[in-house]
């Protein structure tokens, strides 16, 4: 076994997971919070608008105020105890937008504000100069819009609650209520109930010619166990949007308005409600994760995965690494040959090729070159001879190791051939 130096060090692996992580959990937020790159905020009258239709400048005058506010686009949040405000768009769906005012009602989760469209809004012109209300020039802000004409959303008399109400859009010199009054920021185009046979709305605020603006559904009988939360219903959306909210008169109608719809009760969170626009989010996964009862398992791998990274990073030294099964060279090739024979007890296959090897090399030490084994010994033990070498002859040695059988003694010979080469180097 052997320690491997490691490619990085520590801190670079360190710095790597703690980027990994807050890039993950950055991504969670941003699903979680509906990030998906789309302009929302363009045309729509909704919450995440900032056009003249939208609704930003509610959002953002309830917080200053210290309400709990929430931009929501889950349609499950239409279930909880908060005054949920509803903006539909002029093309909606009749159904589920009666269905969801009927649930809160029926489970009793809290108050509803419906605020009903009416403007037909386009992209603001690139290159166009814009206005602010006192006429000074300003910047256009991506989202911005222009306003068309105004048009009532058909789908209102299909609910249940209009019962025969018919909407119209025309002039008015004023609107008046919840004990104040003022004017519209387009007085040509004043969306209001003008026909309401069954009286089933009373009036919040109206017109200078008595036609509806504002008003909370009747609480009917059909609920015996409870009084269910009140339903304002505002017709007019320039009292609530941002168009509308210019002016400070009708800004104070709008907080008069919320405060009606929660009763009072200020400790109340307010909900806006994206789905109904069309910007709903699907749950998924990894936002439920980080939800009961998903929440208890989620921070139990958390705390595994920190358990495994303080063993990792608390391992004593580098990883250790294998040593090779196979050792490289030429030694180590005759070593595997040699345990390989030995394992096996072939020694009389090495009897003639050790011969062979250590007489080409002792003949050569000798200066001769003869090929043939027997002229060879021959050759040898005759210039020993003429030197006067008075140890036993190469032949004899050569010929001990060819008639050696057993292996004790193939080893024996061998190794009186091998000093008879060393003595003779030296």
């Amino acid at each position: 076994m052997s320690r491997a130096r490691s490619a990085f060090s520590a801190r670079t692996v360190l710095a790597m997971l703690l980027v990994g992580a807050l890039a993950f959990l950055l991504m969670l937020y941003a699903i979680g919070k509906g990030w998906t790159g789309d302009d929302a905020g363009a045309g729509g009258a909704h919450a995440a608008s900032n056009g003249l239709n939208g609704f930003t400048g509610l959002v953002a005058l309830l917080e200053a105020t210290g309400s709990q506010v929430e931009v929501s686009r889950n349609r499950a949040q239409l279930d909880d105890i908060a005054l949920v405000i509803l903006t539909p768009q002029l093309i909606g769906d009749a159904d589920a937008i009666g269905e969801a005012i009927l649930e809160r009602q029926r489970t009793g989760d809290g108050p509803t504000l419906l605020i009903l469209p009416k403007w037909h809004a386009m992209p603001f012109p690139e290159g166009a100069e814009a206005e602010s209300v006192d006429g000074t020039p300003v910047e256009p802000a991506p989202g911005w819009v222009t306003l068309a004409a105004a048009d009532s959303p058909e789908w209102f008399g299909e609910l249940d609650m209009a019962r025969g109400g018919a909407l119209a859009v025309g002039k008015t010199r004023g609107w008046s209520g919840l004990e104040r009054r003022g004017s519209l920021p387009d007085a040509n185009q004043a969306q209001a109930l003008v026909d309401q046979p069954n009286l089933v709305i009373e009036p919040l605020v109206t017109d200078s010619e008595g036609d509806l603006l504002a008003g909370v559904l009747q609480r009917t009988s059909d609920y015996d166990d409870y009084v269910p939360y009140p339903v304002v219903v505002v017709f007019e959306p320039d009292l609530l949007n941002n168009y509308g909210l210019a002016d400070r008169g009708r800004a104070e109608l709008a907080l008069a308005l919320i405060d009606t719809a929660v009763e009072g009760d200020t400790d109340l969170p307010i909900v806006f409600d994206m789905t109904l626009a069309g910007l709903g989010a699907s749950e998924n996964l990894l936002t439920l994760a980080f939800r009961p009862p998903f929440l208890a398992a989620t921070l139990c791998l958390l705390l595994a995965a920190l358990v495994i990274g303080w063993r990792a990073f608390n391992r004593f030294g580098p990883p250790v690494a294998e040593v090779p099964a196979m050792a490289r060279g030429k030694r180590q090739l005759a070593r595997n040959g040699a345990a390989l024979v030995a394992r096996t007890r072939r020694f009389h296959l090495l009897k003639s090729p050790y011969e062979a090897l250590v007489g080409r090399r002792v003949a050569a030490r000798l200066g001769l070159r003869v090929a043939d084994t027997d002229a060879r010994e021959a050759a040898i033990d005759r210039v020993l001879a003429a030197r006067g070498n008075a140890g036993p002859s190469f032949s004899r040695l050569a010929a001990d190791l060819r008639d050696a059988d057993h292996p004790r003694d193939i080893i024996r010979a061998a190794t009186a051939l091998r000093t008879f080469e060393r003595t003779l180097h030296s």
